[in-house]
C-alpha cells in the first residue's frame, strides 16, 4: 500500500512560500513557510503535520491493542507534541510526547496501560520517527 503526499515550493528559505497537498484531496495545496514553521504565524507546518499522523496512527493502533485485551474505547482522544530543535548540522525533531485520554468504562488499568505502551511501540507513525517518544496515558470511566 502506498500513500501520497506531495509539496510545492517557490523562492528562498525565509521568503518562500510552499504548499503541502494529500493524494485523497483532504489537503489540497495548504500553504506553509519559514514563518508558520519557525515562527508564530498561522498557517501549517510539516511538524503539525507528523503530528496529527502520529496521533491518528497510535489512537489506531491503540483500538487495536485494546481490542486484543479484551476492551473497546468509547473514545480515545491523542495529541502528539512534535519537537524541533536547532542542532549541528540543521533541525532535526528531537522528540514526540503524546497525551492520550481514554474513555472505556469498567477497564483494567494494567491491561491499559500495556496495550498503550505497546500501540505507542507499535505505531507505524512511531517506528518511522527517529525520536524519543514519551507519552501520558490517562484511563477513565
Amino acid at each position: 500500500m502506498i500513500r501520497k503526499g506531495s509539496a510545492e515550493w517557490r523562492g528562498g528559505l525565509k521568503d518562500g512560500k510552499g504548499t503541502v497537498s494529500t493524494e485523497s484531496g483532504v489537503l489540497s495545496n495548504a500553504a506553509y513557510s519559514f514563518s508558520t514553521r519557525f515562527e508564530n504565524e498561522r498557517g501549517t507546518n510539516p511538524e503539525e503535520l507528523i503530528g496529527a499522523a502520529h496521533a491518528g496512527c497510535f489512537s489506531m493502533a491503540l483500538s487495536g491493542q485494546l481490542g486484543a485485551a479484551g476492551m473497546t474505547a468509547e473514545s480515545i482522544r491523542t495529541t502528539a507534541a512534535v519537537t524541533i530543535d536547532k542542532v549541528e548540522g540543521g533541525f532535526a525533531v528531537t522528540s514526540v510526547h503524546l497525551d492520550v485520554t481514554a474513555r472505556i468504562p469498567g477497564a483494567d488499568r494494567a491491561k491499559f496501560e500495556k496495550a498503550a505502551q505497546d500501540a505507542k511501540a507499535g505505531c507505524p507513525i512511531s517506528k518511522l520517527l527517529n525520536a524519543r517518544i514519551t507519552m501520558d496515558a490517562k484511563l477513565e470511566g
